[in-house]
């Protein structure tokens, strides 16, 4: 079982920097693929970052080349680093842990709000 809690949420305004933190529990944290999804005001959610565990990075085009998705593997922690935010970007973010590649999501944290306002 792989506990997942999110931090660093709030109140910022366009423009800002923000960043995430989810600590992971389980021994083999640097073997989980670890992710970063969204979801806004009555929409669904969606995906917006991947970290492999050597390191592959993957991004939404909607945040790409805005935010910074990085892991601590020594702290089983995972990081995103929002920059410019913008007020399309309010939403809950959560956390989520995959086993392997190719593997589904299936560990997932109880989310962080974010506002951004403009």
């Amino acid at each position: 079982q792989v506990q997942l809690v999110e931090s660093g949420g709030g109140l910022v305004q366009a423009g800002d920097s923000l960043r995430l933190s989810c600590a992971a529990s389980g021994r083999t944290f640097s073997s989980y693929v670890m992710g970063w999804f969204r979801q806004g005001p009555g929409k669904g959610r969606d995906f917006v970052a991947s970290i492999w565990s050597g390191g592959v990075t993957s991004y939404a085009n909607s945040v790409k080349g805005r935010f910074t998705i990085s892991r601590d593997n020594a702290k089983n922690t995972v990081y995103l680093q929002m920059n410019s935010l913008k007020p399309e970007d309010t939403a809950v973010y959560y956390c989520a842990a995959a086993l392997g590649v190719a593997k589904p999501y299936d560990y997932w944290g109880q989310g962080t709000q974010v506002i951004v306002s403009s």
